[in-house]
């Protein structure tokens, strides 16, 4: 298994290289070998309820909606709730949604929190669609393979 230094920095080159104003940007396989090697690691999930329940979710992750079910419209309580859930803490703090639009914008927020490793999860939850229009067969992490389970 890759060492965690390797994966931070290879996040933080991607981060430098697209001008990210987080900590970095992981792919869901190295966001899981964080998860299993730095003590303290933790995925923040910012999908709605729903998606947590009808989709699918990472166990043990964090939940915090970054947009509010139904209606969609963003979380008022997002900054509250996150600083509940979660300690300030230097361990990696890896945001997770469907596919890596709203993780953005939540691990940019964390940032301005004072969370200093924030990070971005890259493809999300069930990534990109496909040439049919389907997510989950085009990145993501159910694609990776890694652990999930239905809500």
């Amino acid at each position: 298994m890759e060492k965690p230094e390797t994966i931070l920095a290879r996040a933080a080159e991607r981060a430098r290289h697209k001008d990210l104003p987080y900590a970095g940007a992981l792919t869901p396989k190295e966001a899981h070998a964080l998860l299993q090697q730095v003590p303290g690691a933790r995925i923040v999930d910012v999908r709605t309820k729903a998606e947590w329940d009808w989709v699918g979710r990472v166990p043990g992750a964090t939940l915090v909606e970054w947009n509010t079910w139904p209606g969609g419209a963003r979380n008022p309580r997002f900054a509250e709730e996150l600083r509940a859930q979660v300690p300030e803490t230097d361990a990696p703090l890896m945001f997770l949604c469907r596919s890596g639009g709203r993780s953005h914008f939540a691990a940019a927020v964390a940032t301005q929190l004072g969370y200093a490793n924030a990070f971005n999860v890259l493809e999300g939850f069930e990534g990109d669609k496909d040439a049919a229009g389907h997510r989950g067969t085009v990145g993501g992490w159910k694609v990776a393979g890694l652990p999930w389970e239905q809500g």
